[in-house]
Parts: structure tokens; C-alpha cells; sequence
């Protein structure tokens, strides 16, 4: 029997955890502008990885589906069908950066993906790895988890076009029957819907990780403030979670002052919250005091590019957007259509969002592998084109020589 024959798709407990499969069938996409070039550098990384962790005895059967620019080129459409059935079919799947079609149709494919399979979780780990040049001080304080809402606040897309009738309407409910007489005329509007349901899954699968993976603490960050009803009931309902659920296993940062001198006892975790604007210079001034951040979409939209930005940038910043069980796992930067065919840009992002999907298929040996490997190479001074610049006697390497060295390195 071929290892191709063995490839199966994953299933899950009933708790939504990945059951133990050993030839998992995973779906690709590679992406649109420098998405050949990462996913040409990564795949033979997580090859490599799996092979010598685990010999013959596991394999993933990568299986192309089409999105994006290549998608609309074979098949006539930018979000085929076909694509989405593969990736339902199969409960996974990893890619590379999209492009946002021009003209009509979706307002973005990233988002249109999220939508459709309600990936209510974007998750993004950013840690800092020794050596890659960073503009704070102490970049080594940044090991943090954000989990962002994916489905409400403006991610919904709700919003009106100043001048139109749609908006004139609007206004004028919004004046007339609630008394908001601060609107002007010609104003735009949006509408950021925040509930309950959204809010507290969100809350709840950051609060799961952070025990499954020994974290000491969930801050929510919201702007509620100003917005309390929104912004504001985010945070009141991800304390109601807390309690719901959790009630043995976490504490509030009042009680670990009032209650415990604020030592937190062994075990629990500690649920706090912060104002936007406070949490980013939190993270600038007290990074090491945060450990996984729940946000609302926006603000986590904002947070995590700027921690990633202290850390070394978008290419060393892995991600997934997550459901009840589907995953899907991608670079977090864009096509950067200007560096297309080059072999140049770094592929580090696809890598960690596949060590990501690894640790997710419960394949940690082949993750923390990969995640060495990579460390070494970039403390060797062995890297693409955004850290060379940076680095003093660094060796520049090209996008599939940087793959090549990972590999090396792992072996």
C-alpha cells in the first residue's frame, strides 16, 4: 500500500479536539504573489519535520485546492466551489497570503473564508526568537497569544455610504426615533455588532488554551470606556465566562490583590481586563506581565501587528483562524505582488502557522523541531532579505535557501 492510499481525513472528539490520525489528508492553497515562493520553501520543511520525528509512521497528504488569482485563472472564480467542499470536506487546511479582488465581488477572500466556516477565532502566537533585530529593548519580555474575535465588530461588515438613500434612512431612524442628534447630514455609517454568543466562544477558547498550555493569565482588551455596550459588555460578558465555566480554575485580578496579596495561587489563572489604548502601551512598557489577550476584532486586528512589529515583523508572525472544529492556517502578511517570482521574502510566516497546524494534529515533537531549527538558522545569521539588511554579518539566503536551512538544521 502507497503512503498516498493512507491519507485520511481528520476526525475529532466530542469535545473538538483532533483525534490521533497518522496520514492526515491536508488541503493547500498557495497563495497569491510570493505565496509560491513560501510554499515552495515550506512544504519540504514540514516534510522533513514529520520524517524525523516519526520515520514512516506518519505523513501528511497535501492535496492543492484553489483560491485567489490562480483559482480564477483555472477555474473562473476567486472562491471556487470545488475549493470550499475540500476544505469542509477535510476539517483543515493552510495558505498562503490572498488577494483582495478588484471590482466587485468579495471584500476580501481572507474575510469571505472566515465567514463561510464561521472561524470565529483568529489566533496568533508571537514570541521572539534570539537574535532577529527588533526596535525595543527587550524583545525576549513578548510571548504572548492573541485570541481575536473574527465574525462581529466591523469585521461584519455592516456600513453605509455617505449620501446614499440607504444612509439618509438610517440617519434620519437614528435622529428621529433615538434621539441621536449629533449625526451630521452626510455622514457614513457603520455598525459594529458585539454579542454575547460571539463574545463569550471567543473568551472561552482563550481561557481553555491558556490551561491547557499552562499560561498565567487572560487579559480582555476592549475600548469600554466609550463604548459600553459593545467594547464594554465584551469584557462584563468574558468575566461572566470565567465564572460560568471556570469558576475553579481562575481568579479575577481583584482577588489576587484583595484576596491572595497578588501571588496567584498554583493552578489558576488570572482574569483581567484593559483599555485599548492602555494595553498598547502595556505592551511597549510591561510585556512579560500578559500572557494571552482576548480581544474584539479591531483591537486585536491592531495588537497583534503591533507586537509582531516588536518581535522582528509580519514575516516571523504565525496565525489561524479557527472554528468550532475547522482550521484554517496562514501567513499572516499580504502578496507583496511586487516581490512575485524573486524567491525572496521570508517564508517564516507559513513555517510557524504550519507548526501551528502540527501542534494541532497533536504532532509536537515535529513543531518544536521545526520551532529549534528556525532559531537556529537565525542565531547562525542565515536569513532572507528583511533580517540580513538588519543584521551585521549575516549571510543572505533566498527564500528556498532559507527553507533548505531550516531542513538542515533540523537534521
Amino acid at each position: 500500500m502507497s503512503d498516498q492510499s493512507k491519507g485520511k481525513t481528520i476526525e475529532f472528539t466530542d469535545a473538538g479536539k483532533v483525534k490521533p490520525t497518522d496520514y492526515p489528508i491536508i488541503p493547500f492553497i498557495e497563495g497569491d504573489g510570493v505565496g509560491p515562493d513560501i510554499w515552495a520553501a515550506a512544504q519540504p520543511v514540514f516534510d522533513s519535520a514529520v520524517e524525523i520525528a516519526y520515520g514512516s509512521s506518519k505523513k501528511i497528504e497535501w492535496k492543492e485546492v484553489y483560491a485567489g488569482e490562480k483559482a480564477q485563472q483555472k477555474l473562473g472564480s476567486y472562491l471556487p466551489d470545488e475549493s470550499l467542499k475540500e476544505i469542509e470536506t477535510h476539517q483543515i487546511a493552510i495558505k498562503g497570503p490572498l488577494t483582495t479582488p478588484v471590482g466587485g465581488g468579495f471584500r476580501s477572500l481572507n474575510v469571505a473564508l472566515r465567514q463561510i466556516f464561521d472561524l470565529y477565532a483568529c489566533v496568533r502566537p508571537i514570541r521572539y526568537f534570539d537574535g532577529v533585530p527588533a526596535p525595543v529593548k527587550h524583545p525576549e519580555k513578548i510571548n504572548m497569544v492573541v485570541f481575536r474575535e473574527n465574525t462581529e465588530d466591523v469585521y461584519s461588515g455592516i456600513e453605509f455610504e455617505s449620501g446614499s438613500s440607504e444612509c439618509a434612512k438610517l440617519i434620519s431612524f437614528l435622529k428621529n426615533e433615538l434621539g441621536k442628534d449629533q449625526l451630521r447630514d452626510d455622514a457614513g455609517i457603520g455598525i459594529k455588532p458585539i454579542s454575547p454568543f460571539g463574545s463569550k466562544r471567543l473568551i472561552e477558547r482563550a481561557i481553555q488554551y491558556a490551561i491547557e498550555n499552562n499560561r498565567s493569565s487572560v487579559t480582555l482588551v476592549h475600548k469600554g470606556n466609550i463604548m459600553k455596550f459593545t467594547e464594554g459588555a465584551f469584557a462584563k460578558w468574558g468575566y461572566e465566562l470565567a465564572q460560568e465555566k471556570y469558576a475553579d480554575q481562575v481568579i479575577t485580578e481583584a482577588q489576587l490583590y484583595d484576596d491572595y496579596n497578588g501571588k496567584a495561587p498554583a493552578g489558576k489563572i488570572v482574569i483581567k481586563d484593559r483599555i485599548a489604548d492602555a494595553m498598547f502601551q502595556q505592551a511597549l512598557l510591561r510585556p512579560d506581565e500578559y500572557d494571552v489577550l482576548a480581544t474584539t476584532n479591531l483591537n486585536g486586528d491592531y495588537l497583534s501587528d503591533a507586537l509582531i512589529a516588536q518581535v522582528g515583523g509580519l514575516g516571523l508572525g504565525p496565525g489561524a483562524n479557527m472554528g468550532k472544529t475547522l482550521a484554517i492556517f496562514e501567513a499572516t502578511h499580504g502578496t507583496a505582488p511586487k516581490y512575485t517570482g524573486m524567491d525572496k521574502v521570508n517564508p517564516g510566516s507559513v513555517i510557524l502557522s504550519g507548526v501551528m497546524m502540527l501542534e494541532h494534529l497533536g504532532w509536537n515533537q515535529a513543531a518544536t523541531l521545526i520551532t529549534n531549527a528556525l532559531q537556529k538558522t537565525i542565531s547562525n545569521k542565515t536569513v532572507t532579505y528583511d533580517l540580513e539588511r538588519q543584521m551585521d554579518g549575516a549571510k543572505l539566503l533566498k527564500c528556498s535557501e532559507f527553507g533548505q536551512t531550516i531542513v538542515q538544521n533540523m537534521r
